[in-house]
């Protein structure tokens, strides 16, 4: 799926030479936390967030805070002064995949989508990503998700799908995970049904191990080096 089915595209947006107050309020009034910042042609110059303007604000909890005072300073800052310049961006053609990538690499919670000329088209949040990867993996639709374990080996899959369809039931999705042991594979078929006893059984009978999905800790894999 591509970053243009998924994103944002009445983007709210703030000129550099807005105020900290002005950008403030309009992530208030809009309830987001990310602000493209762009000029008078609509080409991408910064990003500020909601984080970058509490850095930019003293704590109310202060000895010293006046409030009258934070709002005239906060009146007179500028945008460009507090922005993430040349921020990290996706084009309309990346993948819901690209951009997850790109989401945890940076470790930021929106990603600016821009043409070839860098002219703003939209905005991807991880709120547009999780809903992109609902839609993707059929879990909008009532049904149950199975954890198996399998050897990693070839035709695992195979025998997983093939034993779902024999007993008639539609698969939302397959998600096929790593294991902290090397040798084996985590698969999650999204189920489109909540009678799942039979197959269930049917699993454990040709050898492969259940496991509970609410348990599934993926931050138990092997760190890298």
């Amino acid at each position: 799926m591509f970053v243009n089915k998924s994103m944002t595209t009445r983007v709210i947006t703030i000129r550099p030479e807005d105020s900290l107050l002005q950008a403030r309020s309009l992530m208030t009034e809009h309830s987001i936390r990310h602000l493209p910042v762009t000029d008078e042609d609509n080409t991408l110059v910064g990003i500020v967030t909601d984080r970058d303007i509490r850095s930019a604000t003293p704590s109310i909890l202060q000895d010293d805070f006046d409030s009258a005072k934070e709002r005239e300073r906060m009146a007179a800052a500028t945008v460009a002064s507090i922005m993430t310049r040349k921020p990290a961006v996706l084009k309309p053609l990346h993948t819901i995949q690209d951009a997850l990538m790109i989401i945890q690499g940076k470790k930021v919670g929106a990603l600016p989508v821009v043409d070839e000329n860098n002219k703003l088209k939209g905005i991807l949040s991880v709120r547009d990503l999780m809903r992109a990867f609902t839609n993707v993996m059929g879990i909008g639709e009532p049904g149950t998700l199975l954890g198996i374990m399998v050897e990693e080996k070839v035709g695992q899959l195979k025998r997983i799908v093939d034993a779902i369809t024999e007993e008639n039931i539609s698969c939302g999705s397959v998600l096929v995970a790593k294991h902290w042991d090397e040798t084996k594979r985590a698969v999650f078929p999204y189920l489109l049904t909540n009678n799942v006893a039979r197959i269930k059984k049917k699993l454990v009978d040709m050898g492969f191990t259940l496991i509970d999905p609410m348990e599934w800790y993926i931050d138990r894999l092997p760190k890298s080096e």
